[in-house]
């Protein structure tokens, strides 16, 4: 056993918001121990990883055996298990690095003390899950949550619970973002199949921002600290041949760094309430200033540690739509990055398919257009037509079956979007129940509430070239 020692200070978080301690690990290891403690507080939060010997300063593309940020105090690795968020596998003798995250830290400071423990017993060596590849054959829509967390991060539910809650939900896809790690394909990779496709994926996570990383078997490092720092995480998720999807970029969970080249942006995360507007917003401005970016959504759900009914904080609220040739892990990703799809309320909330010129949302026309939104499930609400200048026509929604149209020029993409009319009354209603009399969440207002539009669906653009 070892004991370590540290002070921790806000010149240290300024310099850099991971702090590392390093150990040397003998020859023979096949499991390390770590305990961690400080004294916590409101104002004191500090989060713990680990890398190994093959780990570099950033950015590092070995190395990573795991993050849990500040969901745990403790931890093991060993060569065939790990706690949850934790990588097994080979145990390399030589300098390891406990990471402390520096989230939160006093005025004065904390000390923090590590234990850590060795252990040579016998033990096999397992290699890291593989991938399978899953197909359901034939054209259509699908639905799917792009962003939700397991024990593997800060949710309490472990992945077969929340394989459950996705099929409660009829879900086609699920892509399985734990923050900072990629422990979570332990189970996932396995278990994927033709009736739930399991999507790679990643929350990036840091003080400054949140993105997802879609497609990518691999850690993707996230220890960004300067704001240029987003174009070296493009860099290496483009290079693995994934997608990068900026996350709610709001008031709640802002992103302070640099516009990266982004292929997704979500647009909707959790209930639309949770400040949606504000993400909305900021993706109408990143359209309008000529940027190709496609819209997705994705619940944030956290799993709990039982099975939850269904309601609007649960999971696949929002639902992404996408038409797949398929249903494949090669095809979600290739319709998220088309922007083929649109993104919805819930597993049965409004459809919304817009063409323009005969072409699908993501595509590119030239000229005067004439669009058509086939909506359903939305009877009394209104359908929105935009540009880059703003609305140019809202059309009551006469029908759950319905169809609206647009003929004009618009300026730089043409999107729609079904806003709750007849249907607001009943959302506000089942909001209020699910929150059960407590205060709002997310720092809300009544104010808010009341006053702004709630959306129903939105589609992704068709571009308009000049």
């Amino acid at each position: 056993m070892r004991e370590i020692a540290v002070h921790v200070s806000r010149a240290d978080q300024v310099d850099n918001p991971y702090f590392y301690v390093a150990f040397d690990v003998p020859v023979g290891t096949t499991r390390i121990d770590v305990a961690m403690r400080y004294a916590k507080a409101e104002n004191c939060v500090v989060d713990l990883g680990l890398l190994d010997p093959r780990a570099t300063d950033y950015p590092s593309t070995a190395g990573f055996r795991g993050w849990s940020g500040g969901a745990r105090d403790r931890f093991f690795v060993a060569t065939d298990d790990a706690t949850p968020g934790y990588l097994h596998g080979e145990m390399p003798a030589g300098r390891w690095q406990v990471m402390l995250g520096l989230y939160k830290v006093p005025a004065e400071g904390a000390d923090v003390f590590l234990t850590i423990d060795y252990d040579r017993a016998k033990r096999k060596l397992e290699p890291p899950p593989s991938r399978t590849f899953p197909v359901r054959k034939g054209a259509g829509w699908h639905r799917g949550d792009l962003h939700c967390h397991t024990y593997h991060s800060d949710a309490a539910g472990s992945p077969d619970l929340l394989h459950e809650a996705a099929k409660q939900a009829d879900l086609d896809f699920l892509a399985i973002a734990d923050h900072n790690t990629i422990a979570q394909r332990r189970y996932f990779h396995p278990n994927s199949s033709a009736d739930l496709v399991f999507v790679r994926a990643m929350e990036v996570t840091t003080g400054a921002g949140h993105a997802n990383v879609f497609g990518v078997d691999d850690w993707i490092d996230f220890r960004m600290t300067k704001p240029g720092d987003a174009h070296t995480l493009a860099r290496l998720v483009h290079e693995r041949g994934g997608l990068l999807s900026i996350n709610h970029d709001k008031p709640t969970i802002p992103w302070d760094y640099e516009l990266p080249e982004t292929d997704c942006m979500e647009v909707w995360q959790s209930n639309w309430m949770a400040w949606n507007w504000i993400s909305l917003e900021r993706y109408q401005q990143r359209l309008s200033s000529g940027l190709k970016i496609s819209a997705i959504g994705g619940s944030d759900f956290h799993q709990p540690a039982r099975l939850m009914p269904e309601g609007p904080l649960a999971l696949a609220r929002p639902t992404t739509v996408l038409w797949l040739e398929e249903l494949s892990e090669e095809a979600i990703l290739a319709a998220m990055k088309a922007g083929h799809g649109y993104v919805t309320e819930s597993p049965s909330g409004p459809h919304l398919a817009l063409t323009v010129n005969g072409k699908p949302m993501g595509e590119t026309v030239s000229g005067p257009v004439f669009a058509e939104a086939d909506v359903g499930g939305a009877k009394g609400d209104r359908l929105v037509f935009l540009d880059a200048t703003g609305v140019l026509v809202d059309h009551p929604i006469e029908d759950d079956a319905w169809t609206g149209r647009f003929s004009g020029k618009p300026k730089t993409f043409l999107r729609a979007e079904v806003i709750a009319e007849a249907s607001r009354a009943r959302l506000l209603s089942e909001f209020t129940a699910a929150i059960s009399g407590r205060s709002l969440p997310w720092q809300l207002r009544g104010s808010d509430i009341h006053s702004q539009p709630i959306r129903r669906a939105l589609s992704n653009p068709v571009y308009i070239e000049a």
